[in-house]
């Protein structure tokens, strides 16, 4: 008999897993940042695509409200963005984002979730698409030495929102929400 693989999109296995809400780029700025993180990250624990987390773990109690808020947020126009640099990570690297459109928006989500978050989601956002972590730090610095000079500074609008489920540290889509405004 041989193993299949977990099948991620049954309700009963969804049914009470975190929630996490990401700001959704569009599709250059994503393979662009998703073709740096594939080149950068450790393959071994690379299980993701390059990705803007808001929100890392929130109840899946608030599921229905925060599908109903993130309807409403999403009527407003696309956020400006910009790359701004890189952030140092310690262990690892990640492009700095900047847009205050987003931070505004996140606060909305955050003052609806309050007290229902974790530490982790109650800091203050520093926006960011990690594309290297959990290497040495020399490893950090060497990357950082070599993409600092070239590292473009594009600017560009998110496209929406993301809602997943977090499940055995994958995550599975649960509903896109583009801005519309």
């Amino acid at each position: 008999m041989s193993e299949s693989a977990p099948d991620l999109t049954s309700p009963s296995r969804v049914r009470g897993a975190p929630l996490l809400v990401t700001a959704e780029m569009p599709p250059d700025i994503f393979s662009w940042a998703d073709a740096l993180r594939r080149a950068h990250f450790p393959p071994e624990r690379n299980r993701l695509k390059a990705h803007v987390t808001l929100f890392h773990a929130l109840p899946p109690s608030v599921e229905d409200e925060l599908i109903d808020l993130l309807i409403e947020l999403a009527k407003a126009p696309p956020p400006e963005a910009r790359i701004s640099g890189l952030m140092k990570l310690g262990k690892g690297t990640a492009l700095d984002v900047e847009s205050p459109g987003v931070v505004e928006l996140h606060g909305v989500i955050q003052d609806r979730m309050d007290g229902l978050m974790t530490k982790q989601d109650e800091q203050k956002l520093r926006l960011h698409i990690t594309i290297q972590n959990k290497v040495s730090p020399e490893e950090a610095k060497a990357l950082q030495a070599a993409l600092e000079p070239t590292l473009e500074h594009k600017q560009f609008r998110f496209y929406g929102f993301g809602l997943y489920y977090y499940v055995d540290g994958l995550w599975d889509h649960r509903k896109t929400f583009p801005f519309r405004g």
